[in-house]
């Protein structure tokens, strides 16, 4: 079984390849199935690529207590001081995952080589107006969907789906609301990505770029579901970035 133990916790992961490490940061509800698009293309371009399942997601056994994107983070960087012995490594973070990379890279970023937040807002001042995610997955086909996923693989069994499925909703709703003026202190070359129909607002992405150090935005035809959507454009973009092609800004 793919699991390893990161302090007092079990968390699966999966890995594949050679080369430089690249871990990949799934979103809310999902696990490592989710990047099915990306996995074989970023170990057939050479990285080493780990895809660990947060607490309470998907293989990954739920923590007592609330769940917070600071948690999550926190928990990733146990994971890379336990799997990586603290080697730096690429992050890619798609939705909450992208939330999840941004704050590695703000609170340890000697962890962090190469970063690539895809399709996110950091607070809700990014949110694209009158498209409510909370409201969508609170939906009665989306709750059917989303129990019938758990259910098929979580290891506190399918009664335990209401458990995690409030303790989701509820930091969505509230989380996250960073602020921006804190990104400055991350000193990772960073890639924004976000599709023209996602639900981070264009303004926001560029204020984010802004206020990072070393970063670029990048806009591509497509929805929040850009990597599952559209993986032979974000793919190879996302490999360029990883590499160094993609050239610094000249101002």
């Amino acid at each position: 079984m793919p699991y390893v133990t990161v302090g007092t916790q079990r968390v699966w992961h999966e890995k594949a390849g050679d080369g430089d490490p690249l871990v990949l940061l799934h979103g809310a509800f999902a696990g490592a199935s989710s990047f099915a698009a990306q996995t074989p293309a970023f170990t057939a371009a050479g990285f080493r690529v780990y895809v660990p399942e947060r607490r309470g997601h998907a293989h990954t056994p739920d923590v007592p207590g609330p769940l917070t994107y600071q948690s999550m983070a926190d928990d990733t960087v146990a994971y890379l001081d336990t799997v990586l012995g603290g080697a730096r490594a690429h992050l890619v973070g798609w939705s909450d995952g992208a939330v999840v990379g941004l704050l590695v890279a703000r609170d340890r970023p000697e962890l962090v080589h190469r970063l690539v937040l895809v399709g996110q807002y950091y607070n809700s001042s990014g949110k694209v107006p009158d498209t409510d995610i909370d409201n969508l997955l609170e939906s009665p086909q989306a709750v059917d969907f989303l129990r019938g996923e758990y259910d098929q693989v979580s290891p506190d069994g399918a009664d335990h789906f209401p458990v995690v499925y409030a303790k989701i909703i509820q930091m969505l709703r509230t989380e996250p609301e960073i602020d921006l003026a804190t990104l400055h202190g991350i000193s990772a070359p960073t890639l924004v990505v976000q599709g023209d129909r996602d639900e981070v607002t264009l303004a926001h992405s560029a204020e984010v770029v802004a206020g990072l150090g070393d970063a670029r935005l990048a806009v591509l035809p497509g929805t929040h579901l850009l990597p599952v959507e559209c993986p032979q454009l974000l793919n190879p973009l996302v490999i360029e970035f990883l590499r160094g092609a993609i050239p610094k800004t000249a101002w």
